[in-house]
């Protein structure tokens, strides 16, 4: 870790229980990951997803991460789930990843959300689009 220089990690993500896809990730995190102290300091962070089911790249038996396959780019501001937001945020991510569930309590699991600000879908080489978050 580098004092004041961000860094990339992989968190488990969910936007909603498999029947109700929000386009909000959620996350189920613990204070003792440092990505998750370091976003309790600072809440700013993007997240990528790459069109890996797409029908494109699967079809064309390319890369997920090969520039020709579409990636989306979130950033926002991780803010930790308020209570009333709780239980649908445990149906979301146990829906989706049931192996949390029986991940160790003790280490103080919670839910995050990212408060999406800019959306950008990178589709070809090069080109990127901004998108309008209330689309």
């Amino acid at each position: 870790q580098i004092q004041g220089m961000p860094y990339g990690n992989c968190l488990l993500l969910s936007d909603g229980p498999v029947n109700n896809s929000t386009g909000i990730p959620f996350f189920y995190v613990t204070p003792k990951d440092n990505t998750v102290a370091d976003l309790l300091k600072n809440p700013m962070a993007s997240l990528t997803l790459p069109e890996a089911d797409g029908n494109f790249c699967r079809k064309n038996v390319i890369d997920p991460e090969d520039p020709r396959c579409a990636r989306l780019t979130l950033t926002g501001q991780m803010v930790t789930v308020p209570p009333e937001e709780v239980e649908f945020a445990k149906q979301a991510m146990f829906s989706r990843h049931p192996v949390v569930r029986k991940w160790p309590r003790s280490y103080e699991w919670f839910f995050m959300k990212m408060n999406i600000e800019h959306i950008w879908l990178q589709s070809w080489y090069g080109e990127v689009s901004a998108i309008a978050v209330e689309e």
